[in-house]
């Protein structure tokens, strides 16, 4: 049994997401057919390998590696000699060793190819740390989140004619970290676009920041019209809130005013009855004795009523209509020293008849 070794060093450097293709050449395949094996294995580690494709038996096998699954194929006619391999959209875990191995009637053919495979700089973030004001410092900041390493980062300055230009002399690259410029003492020459580019090995990506350098000025006097506005505005909602409540009181007083009642409103005029001729004479026959009592009892009852009437708010109707009767038919007791002060002359009248005039 003749056993033959061929050994083929290959190295490919490939970018992400580009196609590369892994040369493998041998002559065996002019021998037994149906005895040809042709297999590709991915050393992950010197004890970790992964096949990636085979042919063995008259089939292809390009299923076997679940992370190149459909990305992975022969190039050409592999019977004939060519039984290189094709990968499609390359990815980082793809890189590493690769080893071609052909076998037929005994006889092997090797090849070995490193793949490396990079990735450039995703397109970076830029922002600002500080304070856009004259006389302060100000940093620009620039970060790739994804890329092959190393990355390196360099600020720049576009001008109008959108053409590169160095930075202000007052700016500062901060050397632990390339994606920070510092900008100090600020001034109005520091205003302009700044952009910052990420690069490595595949290629390069670039973000930009606009940087407007203010007066302290300006910063007040914007602060100061703000203010205003503000200060402003509320004075404006105070005079409306104020006026509605004006309008909503002066609305509930109008609604209250008709169901209250004024202290110093005149009481109901109260309606007098004539008393009656039954009455009169019923009176009128009472003995004398019975008439003295009844002149104090009513000249008791006048005063009671007189001092009812002085507060007609605390008087009921009723009780007032009824002493106002009896007032009517009372008659006022004349002084007798008046009487003879005024010249009248003392008559005698019979009981009955003082008592008729008395009630």
């Amino acid at each position: 049994i003749e056993v033959f070794f061929e050994w083929n060093y290959y190295f490919e450097f490939r970018v992400a997401e580009e196609n590369v293709t892994l040369p493998c050449h041998h002559r065996l395949g002019l021998l037994e057919q149906g005895s040809l094996d042709i297999e590709w294995l991915l050393h992950i580690s010197e004890t970790v390998q992964k096949a990636v494709i085979t042919y063995s038996g008259g089939r292809v096998y390009d299923d076997l590696n679940e992370e190149q699954k459909g990305r992975v194929s022969f190039t050409s006619n592999f019977l004939a000699g060519d039984a290189s391999l094709q990968i499609i959209s390359l990815q980082s875990s793809d890189a590493g060793k690769y080893i071609c191995k052909v076998k037929n009637a005994g006889q092997y053919e090797w090849a070995r190819i490193t793949l490396k495979v990079v990735e450039k700089p995703s397109k970076p973030k830029c922002w600002l740390e500080g304070e856009l004001l004259e006389g302060k410092e100000l940093s620009l900041q620039c970060r790739s989140a994804s890329g092959t390493a190393p990355i390196s980062y360099r600020w720049q300055r576009i001008n109008e004619q959108e053409r590169a230009e160095h930075l202000p002399p007052n700016s500062r690259v901060n050397i632990s970290n390339p994606g920070q410029v510092v900008l100090k003492n600020l001034t109005q020459m520091s205003t302009g676009l700044y952009q910052c580019v990420a690069t490595n090995e595949a290629g390069q990506e670039s973000c930009a920041v606009q940087v407007t350098v203010q007066h302290a000025q300006n910063i007040s006097m914007i602060a100061g019209g703000v203010c205003g506005v503000v200060v402003g505005l509320s004075l404006l909602f105070l005079v409306v809130r104020l006026t509605i409540r004006r309008k909503e009181k002066k609305r509930y007083e109008e609604e209250e005013t008709p169901n209250e009642i004024r202290e110093d409103a005149e009481a109901p005029k109260a309606h007098l009855v004539k008393p009656s001729s039954s009455s009169s004479g019923s009176r009128s026959s009472r003995s004398g004795s019975s008439s003295t009592r009844s002149t104090a009892n009513s000249a008791s009852r006048s005063q009671r009523t007189l001092s009812t009437e002085a507060t007609p708010h605390l008087t009921p109707p009723q009780y007032s209509h009824r002493q106002l009767e009896r007032k009517e038919t009372e008659p006022k007791r004349v002084d007798y020293n008046n009487l003879m002060k005024m010249g009248a002359t003392p008559v005698m009248v019979p009981a009955q008849s003082r008592a008729f005039q008395t009630v």
